[in-house]
């Protein structure tokens, strides 16, 4: 029975009783009301509204946790779904938007898989034309400068070598956001090179200490999922770094009971809640790709810790 004919068949039967009652009980009304007819009449409406208010409890209470789920569900945290419990109309219901939901996760895992998948094939785009095209053209006014402070005299040649350097300085950013868009190190030497290059190079450029914690015999992984972690690595020490007023960050690669795990920590001052900024979006949306886990927890005085856990197939150990 739907919940619209429950409704209305117990509405019926408690109404039904009450004329029954009118009709048949010896129970009447006088004018004025007598404080026993009153007090009868009081007694049998609360009787009615008490079971109203117990049937449509009973029987909306699902859609009270399906209209709680909706206004809380996040796509980026898969795998939510409501029991399907209750009576009539109300598990098909449930069934209904369970499946919407699982619908709704895979086009949004697709849609995101292909929106990365640009982004980093335009993130090998920009960095091999500041390669080819401004890495050579300011490596060629390099060797311009230079020439030219050799042959110089006297304060033109201190212009010119300054001048120098501060093209030396620029070809290195260059190179530094070269590295940052297309990781060469990830792609010729594996995730281990790729994440020691990345921690030393933050190191240097933040002045912060990093501490790194890999586990020796790491098994092999598909490109992809390397991309992810070094991705997030990449991402997280970028947020520690602009947000938590650190001092330290560890960074750890381990493998335990078939999983693969990258933890990086900072001792900042952390916020009470990890705020769900683009960064950690971006790197719920990554961690999607491979079926990973993505964990941040944040502590005020406790620092932040961003996980990721991502399983390890047979076929990649």
């Amino acid at each position: 029975m739907s919940l619209f004919w429950r409704i209305f068949a117990f509405n019926a039967v408690v109404l039904g009783a009450a004329t029954a009652l009118l009709l048949w009980a010896p129970v009447t009304v006088s004018v004025p009301v007598l404080l026993t007819e009153a007090v009868i009449l009081v007694s049998g409406l609360v009787v009615m509204l008490i079971a109203n208010a117990a049937l449509l409890r009973i029987g909306l209470g699902p859609l009270d946790r399906l209209t709680r789920m909706m206004t809380t569900v996040d796509l980026l945290r898969p795998g939510h779904r409501l029991p399907e419990h209750g009576r009539g109309g109300i598990p098909e219901l449930i069934r209904t938007f369970n499946a919407m939901l699982e619908r709704l996760e895979l086009e949004r895992a697709a849609s995101s898989a292909r929106a990365l998948l640009a982004q980093e094939a335009e993130r090998r785009r920009i960095a091999q034309e500041l390669h080819d095209e401004v890495g050579q053209s300011m490596t060629a006014i390099l060797l311009g400068l230079k020439r030219a402070a050799d042959e110089a005299d006297g304060p033109l040649r201190g212009e010119l070598r300054q001048a120098q350097e501060i093209t030396r300085a620029s070809l290195d950013e260059v190179r530094r956001l070269v590295r940052r868009l297309r990781p060469g190190v990830l792609e010729d030497l594996g995730l281990v090179s790729a994440l020691t290059s990345l921690t030393t190079e933050f190191a240097t450029h933040t002045g912060l200490r990093v501490v790194r914690r890999f586990d020796p015999g790491l098994p092999v992984l598909d490109q992809e999922t390397e991309l992810v972690l070094y991705r997030v690595a990449q991402e997280a020490l970028t947020n520690a770094a602009r947000h938590a007023d650190a001092d330290r960050v560890e960074v750890t690669l381990r493998h335990t009971d078939g999983t693969v795990v990258l933890a990086v920590t900072d001792d900042g001052s952390g916020t009470g809640m990890a705020r769900e900024g683009a960064g950690i979006r971006g790197m719920r949306e990554r961690a999607l790709l491979i079926g990973a886990a993505l964990d941040v927890t944040s502590g005020p005085r406790a620092g932040t810790r961003v996980r990721l856990s991502t399983p390890v197939s047979r076929k990649q150990s």
